[in-house]
């Protein structure tokens, strides 16, 4: 595939442009902003931008382990986690998901995704030179820096809508205003509700205008107008400035909904799409080192469209939130079958499709499952969701799962799950009945359970990234209950702060933290090893015959790897075809019997890597 010219950028960007909003003057003052910001680039990252463009997939790399944090939670300032890149370095980490940081108003900030100048560092976190700091510092790490952009809306305290509030009608026309409820009682016919019960509905009356405005996610986040080029103009210019910060990856927050129409579910419109491309396309002309990280919690069907075309890309990379969803709703109930639906989706997916992979990050656990596949099954959608969070809340009899409920709609019998890793595969319950005298066997389930989620999360082709703690089991904060600004926000039951003194147990075998470090070490080192694992390699669903243990095979020239995964807490076994194998991760040898089989035993949330050999090279 032939790479376009910068001229040829040029022109596509300024037809889609003019396609979308008709209007040279505007698109005159977009060139500007463009050129602005690439005069501002500094020499180091033009160094970083002509290095990627060698190889311009860098962050399809399979050495790469990312690692997502909140600043305020992880030292407590961005001068204080660069005092800690080492500690980073030790887990292994190359990619560093820095949680929204950018200025927004205390109590009504939305853990962040709340801006009210996004120029601007949240002052009790430090200064856009902290930041820049921190980059050129991860920089010399050969650590890559993501960071969160917010584009669907503002604060009410974002300097536009202030000018609003006080009358300013240009400033008004950056937002969706009515004077009356009557345009948007019309959207609210055809507009899902995001937080329906912490935030009903779409729209806020605003006093100080006396006025309607557009608030689709919570009434002080005032959704902003695409349809005016001035917003998308001055929200390019604001990405480009945090690229020139040093940024390596900008992840796109909740893009499907940067469109709205009247008479549409203002989801997903084919507009969206020129905007990012666009988008893409200024990045490409100011910062080309840069990748675009989209957040699209989607239905699959609606997810794959925002790569875009292979020669004409939107987001580099999407995060992977419907097989992170599949994945706990599999360790639930013990049934691989949908995963495997799913992952045989992905795995047919176009090379240009390229995931973030996790287990969990900061927002919850939707259930948006592909109910359709599930009713053959015999499984229907509000008796499932409500299984599956009376499971991971502990509620379900004999689970071990410890979590809390997220906008728990009981009328509609929706909810999501909150949680980290540890709590949810039983860790906590573990913890809890050894100090009880009961024994270790639920610690031990626990840690296994974790393990294989992380190997499993490993094994999928894509960026691997741990949630900070994550590396050693952190278990629940409860303490948010007794914080005003927090409590009525079950997130915040797995946004803990991290605790250093708890990390120190890594070094002290036999302790659950140990076990856990050392565990996703030896998974990150011999990922990194192996070319099966490379991005460009041949995946397939591999079928055990066993609806409790999911496989994958994958392939790269002469090296062909079987991983393997029990979900459920009860042993399994698994019939192999081959010759002979080596699990990678133990060195265990098996070689097949007279019949070209071998049988394979799992103990509860076992898991194997197997490299497929020829008889006689183990």
């Amino acid at each position: 595939m032939s790479k376009q010219t910068k001229a040829q950028m040029l022109e596509e960007l300024k037809w889609l442009y003019m396609e979308l909003y008709d209007n040279e003057e505007a698109f005159a003052y977009f060139e500007k902003v463009l050129q602005k910001n690439a005069d501002a680039r500094r020499p180091a990252l033009r160094a970083l931008d002509e290095a990627r463009q060698e190889g311009p997939d860098w962050y399809q790399s399979h050495k790469l382990l990312g690692m997502m944090l909140y600043v305020q939670n992880f030292g407590g300032t961005l001068k204080e986690v660069k005092k800690h890149l080492s500690y980073l370095e030790e887990c292994g980490i190359n990619y560093l998901h820095l949680m929204p940081l950018l200025d927004s108003p205390k109590g009504k900030s939305d853990g962040g995704y709340a801006v009210s100048d996004f120029k601007k560092v949240r002052p009790k976190l430090g200064t856009m030179e902290d930041l820049e700091s921190l980059a050129d510092a991860c920089h010399e790490k050969g650590i890559a820096l993501c960071l969160d952009f917010v584009l669907n809306h503002t604060s009410e305290e974002h300097a536009w809508a202030k000018a609003a509030k006080a009358g300013d009608k240009t400033a008004q026309d950056r937002f969706f205003v009515y004077d009356s409820w009557e345009i948007p009682n019309q959207f609210e016919k055809t507009v899902p509700e995001v937080f329906p019960t912490t935030a009903p509905g779409n729209f806020t009356w605003c006093e100080e205008m006396q006025k309607v405005v557009m608030t689709c996610f919570h009434d002080y986040q005032w959704d902003l107008n695409y349809a005016n080029p001035m917003v998308f103009n001055d929200m390019v210019d604001n990405l480009l400035y945090l690229a020139n910060r040093g940024m390596d990856v900008i992840r796109l927050d909740a893009i499907p909904y940067i469109w709205k129409q009247l008479g549409t579910n203002c989801r997903n419109l084919p507009q969206v799409h020129t905007l990012v491309r666009m988008m893409h396309l200024a990045c490409q002309l100011v910062c080309p080192g840069v990748a675009l990280l989209g957040e699209v919690v989607m239905e699959p069907r609606e997810i794959v469209p925002y790569f875009g075309p292979a020669e004409k890309p939107e987001c580099d990379i999407l995060y992977n939130v419907t097989t992170m969803c599949t994945t706990w709703h599999t360790l639930a109930t013990r049934d691989v079958r949908l995963l495997q639906y799913q992952m045989e989706q992905v795995c047919r997916l176009p090379e240009n499709c390229y995931f973030q992979n996790y287990l969990r990050c900061h927002d919850d656990i939707g259930w948006g499952l592909d109910y359709r596949y599930l009713g053959q099954f015999g499984i229907g959608e509000e008796p499932h969701k409500r299984y599956l969070n009376d499971w991971f809340t502990g509620k379900w009899p004999g689970s071990w799962s410890r979590g809390e409920l997220y906008n728990n709609a009981e009328s509609l019998g929706d909810a999501r799950a909150c949680g980290t890793t540890a709590s949810l595969c039983g860790l906590e319950c573990g913890i809890l009945e050894a100090l009880d005298n009961k024994g270790s066997a639920s610690l031990d389930r626990g840690l296994q359970c974790d393990l294989m989620m992380h190997a499993w999360m490993f094994s999928q082709t894509g960026i691997p990234v741990i949630y900070s703690g994550d590396e050693i089991g952190q278990l629940n904060d409860y303490s948010y209950h007794d914080d005003p600004s927090h409590w009525e926000d079950s997130r915040y039951v797995h946004r803990g702060k991290f605790d250093f003194d708890l990390a120190e147990k890594r070094f002290e075998v036999g302790t659950m933290q140990q076990i856990l470090f050392d565990g996703l070490q030896k998974l990150k080192d011999t990922r990194a090893q192996y070319d099966a694992f490379r991005s460009d390699a041949d995946v397939f669903v591999y079928y055990t015959g066993d609806d409790r243990v999911m496989g994958l095979l994958r392939r790269y020239e002469s090296q062909t790897l079987i991983c393997l995964y029990n979900f459920s807490e009860h042993p399994a076994d698994v019939k192999l075809h081959g010759e002979a194998w080596k699990d990678i991760l133990s060195g265990e040898e098996l070689t097949a019997s007279g019949d070209g089989t071998a049988i394979l035993h799992f103990d509860g949330y076992g898991y194997r890597w197997l490299m497929e050999c020829v008889k006689g090279c183990v």
